[in-house]
């Protein structure tokens, strides 16, 4: 597969990370494959965790990471052939089937692959309820899955807050062991691959620096002293989000049927 595009760019942000001053907690690099085919599946707390979630295959071999992403991104005029061009994986929300196969056959190949398991950011920064095509996907092209935590990307380009590029920040990041889905019970599977990552972030949280750390931090799990918003009340933030796009939807249909009438 020809990376014309991806390798250059990962140099771009390898260069913005020491532009930023940014610290990296990395820990489990052993734990990425050197070679062959493998799902990797992160957490999701920030809109930049894709550029991030990369980091770890590229210390382990310089590996890339075709990720999957809801297909928007891919119809953006400048982001779709950016994304196309570094080979990643377009999903529609509605009919996965297609995404499903391209991934598969992308692993089968032995390409590294990348999932986000919650589909969506958490605003809780814990882990949200996991979809099951992890699982399913990773069962069926014979691979393992390989669970990554990242923590700190959310300072950064969250949900609900401004953006902050300030320097010297850290991000820490946690690779676990490869799990072998079989895909016999893919909601059992899909329920242990959550509970080893929300071991591996309760971990990751804790090692997080102190002193970057403050009592009472929006972006920390209120379980850890931080204030950001429980499970319950971010899954109700989330209902609103999607009342609130599905009535601007709405008002420009609305729209539009009286412009053209």
């Amino acid at each position: 597969m020809r990376d014309l595009t991806y390798r250059p760019i990962v140099l771009s942000a390898l260069t913005g990370f020491k532009l930023l001053g940014q610290r990296f907690d990395v820990q489990g690099t052993e734990h990425m494959p050197r070679s062959g085919g493998a799902l990797i599946a992160y957490n999701h707390v920030g809109y930049l965790d894709f550029i991030y979630g990369g980091l770890a295959a590229h210390l382990a071999g310089r590996r890339l990471v075709r990720f999957m992403a809801k297909k928007e991104v891919f119809d953006h005029g400048i982001g779709g052939p950016v994304m196309r061009s570094m080979h990643h994986i377009p999903v529609d929300r509605g009919d996965g089937v297609a995404s499903f196969h391209h991934a598969v056959e992308y692993l089968r190949a032995g390409e590294l692959v990348g999932i986000f398991p919650e589909a969506t950011i958490s605003r809780a920064m814990e882990l949200k309820e996991f979809k099951s095509g992890a699982v399913r996907i990773a069962a069926e092209a014979g691979v393992p899955v390989v669970p990554v935590v990242l923590f700190g990307t959310q300072r950064i380009y969250t949900k609900d807050h401004p953006k902050d590029f300030s320097r010297g920040k850290t991000i820490a990041i946690t690779v676990g062991a490869p799990f072998h889905p079989t895909g016999e019970d893919a909601a059992a599977e899909t329920a242990e691959l959550r509970r080893r990552m929300g071991i591996m972030l309760d971990e990751t949280v804790s090692r997080y620096p102190a002193d970057e750390r403050p009592a009472g931090a929006w972006w920390v799990p209120a379980k850890h002293g931080g204030s950001a918003p429980s499970l319950e009340r971010a899954a109700e933030m989330d209902a609103e989000e999607l009342r609130a796009r599905a009535a601007r939807r709405a008002a420009k249909a609305a729209q539009r049927r009286e412009q053209a009438g």
